[in-house]
């Protein structure tokens, strides 16, 4: 109609062509004489809607196209008030089932102003039962009954009488009319679709109207085979939001047949479309429109089965899968980064449906595709997976960690982390009244038995800035947290009911354990356990001592009782303390007796109320000690009196068993504490207590260490005999709890060493250089001691994968992987081993077996060695030496007091070799009289750790495995 037919001619057959709006009055698509298009979707028996080719990233162009000179029976809308003309269903169905999705050629017959905003024509296709012959779909469609002819009667032509039938391929107009005259009149007879006695008359009930969205779930859940329900999917909203029509006879009994719904997709949320009839019109997401092409192609009114897993919060939408014959469609539009996974459909799937939808998405992360194109990792502060002891349990899901080889010598060396995609239940505020969440005390007192005073691994996943008061954030660490033999306490405490998972935002970062996470939660929840339990909360109320009127009432009963078991809730200082005894349910302030340990830092809640008193020398080093060694920890405590101020007095003993100790002398032997002068004065001080201050300033530890200063000068080395040393030495590397590396007190050659390799970062810089690469080979290594990158000796110990090389440290005994072309270079002639010996030695306890690393015993021994020797100056009894490893015996302290070796026998976390081991060793050793005490003291302690169960004794035995 707007252009010359020669120039619509001359379109190519799959040209679709879309006349501006300067040319027509509205948008019109032109469409070549003939041509091929690709069949989106069926409107109705007689309307379908083509896709042409996107050029240039472009959307593809779309074509109503209604079949000329037929007319079919309406299809159920508002208009007609939900319900089809008779048969319309069928015959909508009829031309789904054959060409959704597949090419076909059609002919223009009307288009343009005179046709509206729509195509008329003929379309054909290969006939599926013959491929030699073409079907022109609006003749078939009448010949099934399907359509009829606008107009009827008509002579039939002679090619019916010998017996052919017209297929409507013919070019001229009356060729197609007989065609169809001759189509209906073998429907009619036949009694076919629409001309049978009863076609079908479908309702159309819509979901929230007619039905419940939830009954159509129990429904399909009790009826369907494999709780899979039959569906087309009519319309696509975007890419991730589908209108379906039920078509499974299952649920025809039930009266749910034809029921029309919307699908959310299970897991995955893609952008949004926008709305163009809104005004102003609303723009679509980024993405949005390539989402929901990519639906489209692959599911729009395809029949497919459908998993229902529930609704959304209205109760209308429904979520469920979409079981597609060639893949998850899900997992797909992640992939291609079209959508996010959605955290609150995903909690209704199944566990094992989540994986894949997560492996894709991860994938589009990493690649930055569609809505990902912006997407960077989560930057840490600091290192995303450390070792350390848990200090302090803060709230349900909070914790206070000292990690692994750092001193507690500050309250800043503590990592405050919180356990990722965990929520537990919130404490409340006195002051302000708030009341705390149904078990939030139960959650953070299970925790705290999980994790204080335990070595844990955590793993940081993220960060966030979290509120702290009016004006200020705080940037706190989330991970995950492994203690033993449980790989997330997080779990545990939601298994028990005492958390919950997060709800996170689509794109909020979580933990890697997530999907564990929720799976725990619905097994809580399926069993009713604690907050998600129906029952009524009773909280469990305490009795608080620390008014003095009922302190005092309290006292006589907790001394009568002798040893008692508490918990130390708050350590205000080294001796003071805030204690739950639970036999009693109180809370009561603890004191120990006849010591004083000097006043730490002020809080700033006694700075801002004026009560802060000053600092006393080593009052923050004991109050850090005894956060470290008793806070949150069971105790047992003896009552001995009460203050006037309500503040109960006596001893306080750590550990179990053989481990038990008094608190008062360690504190008082460590220096951290002095005894009460009038209680000496008047002798009622424990003689402990006295010996053990006399033995703190006689070695000038802690508060007697500033009196008088004394530099240690470096001492000299001796000789017992030829053969054995007795050297001071420090420990540079621990490997295993019997397994060390350490560096002589006083040898010129780290000074030499450690000068040398400045010079040679100075003069070579940082970068690598080519060099020569063989096993045991010394070479410079580069190595970052926390402030810059300097050049170390190293020697190759083996050649890695992809360029990698693992050296050792020879000066300090650390070995690590590095990378060969910019770690390593050729170190100088002059700073070879030939001419400078290693610095550090690579030694083993003598006499001592250990369990290695992977079982807890060997951690527990590495541990207890690294807290009793790491930092020290020790004195070293070298014995001899065996493969190249230096046999010492260490004391950290002096020689004549307990061995290292002795302590962890005695813990039972090491333990004397068997007699064969024994003897090959001796072989290698010195003869001496040291030797022989050290065998007779480890056979003690073993016997003592055996029959106590310390350790690797706890059964009385060890196994037989370890034996050999």
């Amino acid at each position: 109609e707007y252009l010359p037919q020669r120039v619509i001619n001359r379109l190519s057959p799959s040209t679709i062509l879309i006349l501006p709006q300067s040319i027509t009055n509205t948008m019109v698509t032109i469409l070549p004489n003939r041509g091929s298009a690709k069949i989106k979707s069926v409107l109705s028996g007689d309307t379908v809607v083509l896709l042409g080719r996107s050029a240039g990233g472009a959307r593809a162009p779309e074509v109503t196209f209604t079949f000329e000179r037929v007319t079919a029976p309406r299809m159920a809308s508002k208009a007609n008030s939900n319900v089809d003309d008779p048969g319309a269903f069928s015959s909508r169905e009829w031309l789904r089932n054959l060409c959704v999705g597949k090419t076909v050629t059609f002919e223009t017959r009307k288009q343009g102003a005179t046709a509206g905003d729509r195509v008329y024509g003929l379309l054909f296709m290969v006939d599926p039962t013959d491929e030699t012959n073409q079907w022109n779909l609006s003749v078939e469609s009448v010949r099934r009954g399907f359509c009829t002819p606008k107009v009827l009667g008509g002579d039939v032509p002679d090619t019916e009488a010998n017996g052919d039938t017209p297929n409507g391929t013919g070019d001229t107009v009356e060729d197609y009319e007989k065609a169809l005259q001759i189509a209906y009149k073998e429907a009619q007879n036949g009694r076919l679709g629409i001309h049978s006695g009863k076609p079908l008359v479908r309702k159309l009930m819509n979901a929230g109207d007619e039905f419940e969205a939830m009954t159509l779930v129990d429904k399909v859940k009790r009826i369907c085979t494999n709780g899979s329900v039959s569906c087309v999917i009519e319309y696509i909203f975007d890419g991730s939001r589908f209108r379906c029509i039920v078509t499974d006879p299952e649920l025809e009994t039930a009266g749910l047949l034809y029921g029309s719904f919307t699908l959310i997709l299970a897991g995955v949320a893609c952008p949004r479309v926008g709305n163009p009839r809104l005004n102003p019109p609303t723009p679509s997401e980024p993405f949005a429109d390539a989402a929901r092409e990519f639906t489209e192609l692959r599911l729009l009114q395809r029949e497919l089965k459908v998993t229902l897993n529930g609704t959304d919060k209205s109760g209308v939408c429904l979520v469920g899968t979409v079981h597609h014959p060639r893949g998850n469609i899900g997992a797909e539009l992640l992939k291609n980064g079209l959508g996010r996974i959605s955290d609150w459909t995903i909690r209704m799937m199944a566990p094992g449906d989540v994986p894949p939808l997560r492996i894709a998405e991860n994938a589009a992360k990493r690649g930055n595709i569609g809505v990902f194109e912006n997407y960077t990792p989560p930057t840490l502060t600091g290192a995303s997976e450390f070792m350390g002891t848990v200090v302090e349990v803060l709230s349900g899901d909070t914790l206070m960690i000292l990690p692994s080889g750092e001193t507690y010598d500050d309250e800043s060396k503590l990592k405050k982390v919180s356990l990722a995609s965990i929520r537990a239940p919130r404490a409340g505020n006195e002051r302000t009244g708030k009341p705390d969440e149904p078990y939030a005390t139960e959650c953070k007192d299970r925790l705290r038995v999980l994790t204080v005073g335990k070595v844990a691994r955590v793993n940081i996943h993220y960060e966030k800035d979290i509120p702290m008061g009016p004006n200020g954030t705080e940037k706190r660490q989330f991970g995950t947290i492994s203690v033993g033999k449980r790989a997330d306490v997080g779990e545990t405490l939601i298994t028990e009911g005492l958390a919950n998972t997060q709800r996170h935002r689509d794109d909020d970062e979580k933990s890697i354990r997530y999907d564990e996470l929720v799976a725990a939660e619905s097994v809580a929840k399926a069993a009713n356990k604690g907050i998600n339990s129906d029952k009524e909360y009773k909280k469990k109320t305490a009795n608080d001592l620390s008014d003095p009127k009922k302190a005092k009432t309290y006292a006589g009963s907790l001394q009568r009782a002798g040893q008692t078991k508490a918990i130390v809730d708050y350590v205000f200082n080294g001796s003071r303390f805030k204690l739950f005894v639970p036999s009693e349910n109180c809370f009561v302030m603890f004191a120990l007796a006849n010591i004083r340990c000097p006043q730490p830092s002020p809080n700033q809640a006694a700075i801002s109320r004026g009560q802060a008193r000053a600092a006393e020398p080593f009052g923050d080093a004991s109050k850090r000690h005894s956060r470290m060694t008793v806070q949150q920890r069971q105790v047992e405590i003896v009552c001995t009196g009460v203050t006037q101020g309500g503040v109960m007095t006596g001893d306080l003993f750590v550990g179990q068993g053989a481990q038990r100790r008094n608190y008062c002398a360690e504190l008082v032997a460590s220096g951290l504490a002095t005894v009460d002068q009038r209680k000496i004065d008047y002798g009622e001080a424990p003689q402990v207590l006295i010996a053990a201050q006399t033995a703190a300033q006689g070695n000038k530890l802690g508060i007697w260490s500033i009196k008088q200063v004394v530099k240690e000068q470096p001492k000299t080395k001796s000789f017992s005999k030829a053969e054995e040393q007795l050297l001071d030495i420090q420990i540079s590397e621990i490997r295993s709890g019997n397994h060390f590396f350490y560096r002589t007190v006083g040898d010129e050659s780290a000074s030499v060493i450690d000068d040398g390799m400045k010079i040679f970062t100075e003069q070579n810089g940082t970068k690598g250089a080519p060099c020569e690469i063989k096993v045991g080979k010394l070479v410079a290594a580069l190595f970052n001691d926390g402030s810059s990158n300097s050049w170390y000796r190293a020697k190759v110990l083996e050649k890695g994968e992809k360029g990698k090389v693992k050296v050792l440290f020879v000066d300090h005994g650390n070995a690590a992987t590095v990378a060969l072309a910019t770690h390593l270079r050729p170190l100088d002639v002059t700073l070879g081993t030939d001419q400078i010996p290693a610095v550090a030695k690579e030694a083993v306890l003598a006499l001592t077996k250990v369990r290695p690393l992977e079982e807890d015993d060997g951690i527990d021994a590495a541990r207890m060695f690294q807290g009793t020797a790491w930092g020290k100056d020790l004195k070293a009894r070298v014995h001899g030496e065996s493969e190249g490893q230096v046999v010492v015996t260490v004391y950290d302290g002096d020689v004549d007091s307990p061995s290292i070796n002795e302590k962890l026998t005695k813990a039972g976390l090491a333990r004397v070799p068997n007699r064969s081991e024994m003897y090959a060793a001796l072989d290698r050793m010195a003869n001496s009289d040291s030797i022989a005490k050290l065998l007779k003291d480890l056979k003690k302690a073993q016997e003592k750790a055996r029959s106590t169960r310390q350790g690797m004794w706890i059964y009385g035995e060890i196994p037989e495995e370890d034996e050999d």
